[in-house]
């Protein structure tokens, strides 16, 4: 299981810069990708192709991009120039986002889901790969072609956690990029279905991309308060409030990686028996015990 490491976003003019400097200290310290998100703050995708224009040798994705403000063909020519720049050490995490945000803050319908991502994939897809591409679907059309000079396509790991969505993840593309979902659901309902709907297409097996809080500490309890508060709004959100359920847990706080080394090395192992490729840290306490956990996971990656 390869560690990579979650980028937290840091405000002020220098913030590209920031991001920068945190993408080399992850390449310096041995992690083999770092993720950032694509929220409300700095456009994921601009800021890794500042860093990864500067930052040589380590894997650089985003987790994820939401799939409904950019018409794919937009997409696509985003995400092969940020290759470009980044050395073509790219890869697109794309999710559907919440109907919260499509629906109540951009406007956009929320209907049909799995028929826009389908849809959405058919454009994106064959675009990545340096295709062109004449779609006209329900959702989304494309009739075009694009000249980025960048060479070799764009992987792409699509933010899945029902079963329809693992299916269309293990179809269609490299794999899956998960947030608050914990080792039994990977184990009994992630891993097994994105791996069967890909062997059966012919595929390869797909990666399996998970992303959780973690705090190496012997203060367990005050983490944990600290998680409950930071990561309270993933509880409401009706996708990842299904996975915690799934999970048999109360709230987002038992799905972050909390405890001293010994705690978290075992719930690391744990994470990559259940079928988890790629482990991505998201350190959230600050101090002492950031220190500690970063430490931790650098004796990990084996640096």
């Amino acid at each position: 299981m390869r560690i990579g490491l979650s980028l937290s976003e840091r405000g002020g003019p220098e913030a590209l810069v920031k991001v920068a400097d945190d993408v080399r200290r992850a390449a310096d310290d041995g992690f083999s990708s770092a993720w950032l998100s694509n929220i409300f703050g700095m456009d994921a995708l601009t800021a890794l192709a500042v860093a990864g224009s500067q930052v040589p040798g380590i894997e650089l994705g985003t987790a994820v991009v939401p799939s409904y403000p950019r018409h794919p063909a937009a997409l696509a020519q985003q995400v092969r120039t940020t290759a470009l720049a980044a050395g073509g050490r790219l890869t697109l995490g794309l999710g559907l986002s919440h109907k919260i945000v499509i629906e109540d803050m951009y406007g956009y319908d929320f209907g049909r889901p799995l028929r826009h991502m389908d849809e959405y994939l058919s454009v994106l897809l064959p675009l990545l790969n340096n295709e062109s591409v004449s779609f006209s679907g329900e959702t989304v059309r494309g009739q075009i072609g694009l000249t980025v000079p960048n060479e070799g396509r764009v992987p792409v790991l699509l933010a899945a956690l029902g079963p329809k969505m693992l299916r269309l993840a293990g179809e269609r593309t490299d794999g899956t990029v998960l947030w608050m979902t914990g080792p039994t659901t990977v184990r009994e309902h992630i891993a097994p279905a994105i791996t069967a709907a890909a062997k059966a297409v012919g595929r390869p097996e797909p990666r399996v991309v998970c992303v959780l809080p973690v705090c190496v500490t012997g203060d367990a309890e005050r983490a944990r308060s600290r998680a409950a508060e930071a990561f309270e709004v993933y509880g409401t959100l009706p996708s990842y409030r299904a996975m915690i359920d799934r999970e048999g847990a109360d709230g987002p706080a038992d799905l972050a990686v909390i405890g001293d080394e010994d705690a978290v090395g075992a719930r690391l192992e744990e994470l990559a028996a259940a079928g988890v490729t790629d482990f991505v840290a998201g350190e959230f306490m600050p101090g002492e015990d950031r220190g500690r956990t970063r430490a931790f996971l650098k004796s990990v990656t084996g640096t």
